[in-house]
Order: structure tokens, then C-alpha cells, then sequence
């Protein structure tokens, strides 16, 4: 029965009700319509539009139209295999990406350009890995051309014309390159599979991971899921399904009952890369590198021969240092540990230090005793930072790793392992500076305690008790603001620090004078504390949020 859910051929998707999931393409007001010319193609290339083109009409998929306000381009770009290396006439190994096929596309460049957009979100990706990991049994589940099986509102299937050789056609079915296309997928997926996923079921596009805690459970929620392909006319491909295994790939990792691991035939595809000729090659390795950055301990460290061959104007030099980072990249990717998802049961334990340049943090747990890792992460400090004192930046790695770690740690005891062992006293402390107040009090959104590292390295494993300084590849400021909430406007406090205390402690600075004291008391009445927070009162009526300078 369960078989009607899985097909082979484009000619098997009946589509998905349109009372369950529609696209829609709403324009932006005052836009007008653009009718783009067709692209001259070479025959070769007209042959491979021929044949999808014919295949797309079999299936009821595009239809001819005739009058249209919008016509976008066909495009034809190569199927590229992954990364290779080959040899040039001068016998150089160079990496390069194979053709292995011709790939018909729409260019909805224009049309996109006019579109409001759906915001509908995506899941996170480790946090969809770190659901799924873990279970003794899965199936994995591919939808068939899964964008095709959607259909698109009649009034917009107009919006989707296109013009080749042939003549001009529209979709009827959600193609490729419609900047809502994913969003609506998303939606279209929860909308099915609303009551199982996050339960016997993970679902990321056209992605789908059953799990169960045994060989039988695993087949029970397998075939509630098909079932429900069926009922909905949702069709999976054959080719793409995996059943009752006990690890598998999902979203480009490996994952198994225990935990997450990098994708071995992308790390050897890498592996066998040869160096960087220029400053492309370098980005390309370093992006298949840092896809898997959360499993690379010093990642930074190791690649900042190869970041610097990154900045503008640098002069392109391969020197023994390059080779020797690109050769250790290499085989840290080989050994890279497993990762596990957190048991939420169990306190969480954050590994934070910051050195002159950079600062990281290891986010994990301890089980019977035994210590894992579940996030690496790390931030480069900007020219500002590197001037604070050692106890300001032991201080802003907290910072750094709590706001970093937020979703996990909302909510839960927290063990933060310091070398710092100042850091222990500061939140009892009354009378220190405004910027580290500051964080003091952005830290009481936490339930945590600061212990000393030194007292727990001869039990917590190597991969934890050392700090990892990850490449700053984003340039993202450290949001030691991190409670995100919109603020009407900013109040700049130049007692910040002084106002908490008092609101709190109900005690002012020892060496303040008696007119310090009567300039403090004349305003302190238009603020107060609502823990972790500091509010005032303004003339015009309006409380505000006072955020630090």
C-alpha cells in the first residue's frame, strides 16, 4: 500500500492539493511588468531546452502561453560533480568541479527584483542535526522534483512565462528560481507533517529523517509517514530513500546513534585537493573547510596563513607556512571528533579564555561522568578589544559564549570554567568599571556558576580543556547587548554602573563627596531596576531602556 508514496518518474506527480499548499507571487506595488527578450542559444544547448521542454509538457507541468505581461530568460548551466583535482598541459595539479550535465533554468531575476517577500523561516540546521542524532534506527526520505508538486495560484502561473526557441511557456507548478519558493516549500511540509515532526520526524526542504528508538518503532513511524505521502500526494524518489539504517547522511553530516559526524566522502573530496593557485582556490577550501568548522579545534589559528593571502591587496605568495596550514586543515578534518546532541536533563558546561588576539568557547556536557562536546566556537577581537585588560576580556569570552549559546543555555544551570579566577568575585563586586558592570548585569539573565579550569583539568577531556580560536569569517560585532528586544530609543547613563548598584545594593561609592552624593539623589528617582534590566522614567512620559555607551 505504502508503495504509492515512492515513484521513479516525472510523470507519477498528481501534485499536491492546493487546498493543503498554494505559491502565490504578490508584486510590489507601482512595479511594472518586464518582458525580456530570449537568450540565443548554440545547438547543443537548444537540443538539452528541447528536451526539457518536452519532458515538462508530458508531465502537465508548463503549459503554452501566448500573452503574458512577464517573460523571463532560459538559462543553461552545467551540472557540476564536487571538487576534483586534475592535471593542466604544464602537469600542475589544479582543484576544478567536472561537468557532468547541462541543468535548464529560469533567470526570475527581474521578477524576483519586484516580489514581497515571505519571511517564513527555515529550522537551524545543527539544531535540526542534533534532533535527529542519537536514535539506534532511521529512514531517509527525498521528495521527487519536490518544487513541482506544489502548484502555483492561477493568476500568478502568468508571472512564471518563459521564453526559449520554442516559444513562450508558464509553470504551473512552482518552479526553481522563485526567491519564495523555499519558503513556501517549508510551510508546505510543516502544514503536512505538523503533528510528527519533532516527534518521529525531522523535515528540512525536501529532506525528510524518520527515527525510532528501536527496529520496530522506526518501521511504525516510517509507515505513518508514508501514509501521510499518501494522503496528501506527496511523492518521494526511490533512487534518493534509505531504509531502516543505522546511520546516515542528513543536511551534509553524518549522523547515527552516537551523535554527529563530518560527511567522510566530502572530507576525502577535499583531502585530495591540491594547493591553492589563487586567491579563489583559497576561499573555495576555506568554505568546504569552515562548513564543518564546529568539529575544527584552533581552526583560526591554523588558517590565518591562508586568510591573509585573503586581504585586499595582499600579493599572492604559496610560502611553507600556506602549505603547512592547508596540509593541517587537511587532517584535522580527517580526525575531526564526533559531535553529540545536548541531554537536556543535565547541566551544561561552557569552557570559555581569551588570549591578546581572540577569544573561544567549548559548549558541552558530562555524562556518568564522561565529558562531550556539543559546540565549538570562537571571535576574533576587534582593535578596541585587544586593549581591554586581562580581566575585561576573560570577562567579554563569558560574554561571548553565553550570547553565542543562548538558546541552549536559557533556562538551564550552567558551569562556566574560567583560568580567570577573578572572575569568580566580580559578580559580587560593587564598585567596578561601568563596561564590566555592564556585562555583570547582562549575565544575570543566566543561572550559572564560574568555577576555576584549573581544578577540572585532570578530568575534562583535552578537546574541552583547550580553548578553540575559530577564522572570523562573518566580521559579526560580539552582541554583548544579546537580550534581543527593540528599544525606542537610547538613554546614555554616564552613571550606568553607580545607578544599578544603588538600585540593588542601596549603598554609593565610599569616596564620592557630599555634593556627588546630592547630584546623585536629585535624579535617582527617575530610574529603576527591573532585574536584568535598568529603566527610566522621561519627562515626556515615556520609559526607556538605558543601554550603556
Amino acid at each position: 500500500m505504502q508503495k504509492k508514496a515512492i515513484r521513479w518518474q516525472i510523470f507519477y506527480l498528481k501534485g499536491i492539493s492546493p487546498l493543503v499548499c498554494t505559491h502565490h507571487i504578490y508584486i510590489e506595488e507601482d512595479a511594472k511588468p518586464v518582458r525580456q527578450p530570449q537568450r540565443r542559444l548554440n545547438p547543443h544547448m537548444q537540443e538539452v531546452v528541447r528536451g526539457e521542454v518536452l519532458k515538462l509538457l508530458q508531465a502537465r507541468i508548463i503549459y503554452p502561453i501566448s500573452d503574458s505581461l512577464w517573460v523571463s530568460l532560459t538559462q543553461v548551466v552545467p551540472k557540476k560533480s564536487g571538487v576534483t583535482a586534475i592535471q593542466t598541459e604544464k602537469w600542475e595539479e589544479v582543484s576544478t568541479r567536472l561537468i557532468s550535465g547541462w541543468r535548464v533554468c529560469i533567470d526570475y531575476r527581474m521578477l524576483n527584483s519586484v516580489t514581497r517577500k515571505d519571511h517564513f523561516p527555515l529550522p537551524f540546521m545543527d539544531q535540526v542535526l542534533e534532533r535527529v542524532s542519537g536514535h539506534p534506527f532511521y529512514c531517509f526520505l527525498d521528495g521527487y522534483s519536490g518544487y513541482f508538486q506544489i502548484e502555483i495560484d492561477l493568476e500568478d502561473q502568468e508571472k512564471t512565462t518563459f521564453t526559449c526557441p520554442f516559444g513562450t511557456f508558464a509553470y504551473r507548478r512552482m518552479p526553481f528560481g522563485l526567491c519564495n519558493a523555499p519558503a513556501t516549500f517549508q510551510r508546505c511540509m510543516l502544514s503536512i507533517f505538523s503533528d510528527m515532526v519533532e516527534r518521529i520526524m525531522e523535515v528540512f526542504m525536501d529532506d525528510i529523517t524518520v527515527y525510532g528508538g528501536s527496529y520496530k518503532e522506526c518501521l511504525l513511524h516510517l509507515e505513518a509517514v508514508l501514509q501521510r505521502c499518501i494522503e496528501k500526494d506527496l511523492v518521494l524518489n526511490w533512487e534518493k530513500c534509505h531504509f531502516m539504517v543505522q546511520q546516515g547522511i542528513a543536511l551534509g553530516h553524518i549522523i547515527s546513534k552516537n551523535g554527529i559526524e563530518v560527511d567522510k566522502a566530502k572530507v576525502e573530496l577535499i583531502v585530495k585537493l591540491p594547493p591553492p593557485t589563487n586567491v579563489k582556490g583559497i576561499r573555495q577550501f576555506l568554505g568546504h573547510v569552515g562548513f564543518y568548522r564546529r568539529f575544527i579545534k584552533d581552526f583560526s589559528k591554523i588558517s590565518k596563513p591562508l586568510c591573509e593571502l585573503l586581504v585586499k591587496d595582499a600579493k599572492f605568495v604559496w610560502d611553507e607556512n600556506c602549505q603547512k596550514s592547508f596540509e593541517e586543515l587537511k587532517q584535522f578534518l580527517t580526525t575531526a571528533p564526533i559531535v553529540r546532541a545536548p541531554n537536556w536533563k543535565l547541566p551544561f558546561e561552557v569552557m570559555c579564555d581569551a588570549s591578546d588576539l581572540a577569544m573561544g568557547a567549548v559548549l558541552g556536557k558530562r555524562e556518568d561522568g564522561k565529558p562531550y562536546v556539543i559546540y565549538y566556537a570562537s571571535k576574533t577581537l576587534n582593535e578596541a578589544q585587544r586593549n581591554y585588560t586581562t580581566t575585561e576580556k576573560e570577562l567579554l569570552a563569558v560574554v561571548f559564549a553565553l550570547d553565542k549559546f543562548r538558546a541552549y543555555l536559557v533556562g538551564s544551570f550552567i558551569v562556566v570554567f574560567t583560568d580567570h579566577s577573578a572572575l569568580k568575585y566580580l559578580l559580587t563586586k560593587q564598585d567596578a568599571k561601568a563596561r564590566l558592570i555592564r556585562w555583570i548585569l547582562l549575565l544575570q539573565e543566566f543561572n550559572l556558576q564560574i568555577r576555576d579550569k584549573k581544578g577540572v583539568e585532570n578530568v575534562v577531556a583535552d578537546h574541552l580543556s583547550r580553548i578553540v580560536i575559530a577564522h572570523d569569517s562573518h566580521g559579526l560585532p560580539i552582541n554583548d547587548d544579546f537580550p534581543e528586544e527593540s528599544l525606542m530609543s537610547i538613554e546614555v547613563a554616564p552613571w550606568y554602573s553607580h545607578i544599578a548598584n544603588y538600585l540593588v545594593t542601596r549603598e554609593v561609592p565610599s569616596e564620592w563627596s557630599t555634593q556627588d552624593k546630592k547630584h546623585f539623589f536629585a535624579k535617582i528617582h527617575a530610574y529603576y531596576w527591573d532585574e536584568p534590566f535598568l529603566f527610566k522614567y522621561c519627562a515626556d512620559q515615556i520609559i526607556r531602556k538605558c543601554v550603556p555607551e
